[in-house]
């Protein structure tokens, strides 16, 4: 005896399907904005306390947020090329990311060191440390976004990232405007609740 609905169409597993690399993906991203969740959580607990150093965040944190979002830009960038089989464009819009990125974590490690001439140590106060800890972990990641950059610029050199083959790149796009956007939120809760 056939149980199944002659109303309801036959391929519908296959509608629903997505592809485990992005599944996975977004598996990471809830997994990171949980544990950031927890981070800032835990953040304004401990501020609610007392005992609470407060300092100036250092202008460099600024300007590394700008880069970022600059990187956002020629990330996306790779995406349109990608979409239009402009090689040479995809390339030399990863290229230019990795350095931003690059750049990004340069100048937040200028911040940590002015941070602490300024007296403002990873073992200290509680507002140093997590300070360190939250901007770290952060830059931890996009240390593993660059990773994944180096794996889709020698993909777009073996010409396997081009309009019909675009898993890869969309992959790597949404995962860098997530951290981009990730940092957005924490820079700003940083320098709000500091």
């Amino acid at each position: 005896m056939n149980t199944q609905n002659p109303n309801l169409p036959t391929n519908i597993g296959q509608n629903l399907s997505m592809n485990p690399k992005k599944f996975l993906l977004w598996l990471a991203i809830v997994s990171i904005i949980m544990m950031f969740a927890a981070f800032t959580s835990a953040y304004l607990v401990r501020r609610a306390e007392g005992n609470w150093l407060e300092f100036n965040i250092p202008i460099i944190f600024t300007y590394s947020t700008a880069i970022l979002l600059v990187s956002s830009f020629t990330m996306h960038l790779s995406y349109w090329a990608a979409k239009k089989d402009h090689f040479l464009l995809i390339s030399s819009s990863i290229s230019i990311t990795f350095v931003l990125g690059i750049v990004f974590l340069i100048m937040q490690v200028i911040g940590w060191v002015e941070l602490t001439k300024n007296n403002v140590f990873l073992v200290g106060n509680p507002s140093g440390s997590f300070f360190y800890v939250i901007s770290g972990l952060h830059g931890l990641h996009i240390v593993s976004a660059l990773i994944v950059l180096i794996f889709a610029l020698v993909a777009t050199f073996k010409t396997k990232v081009h309009a019909k083959q675009l898993n890869q790149i969309e992959m790597c796009v949404t995962y860098w405007h997530f951290l981009d956007l990730l940092w957005l939120y924490l820079f700003f809760f940083l320098l709000y609740n500091n």
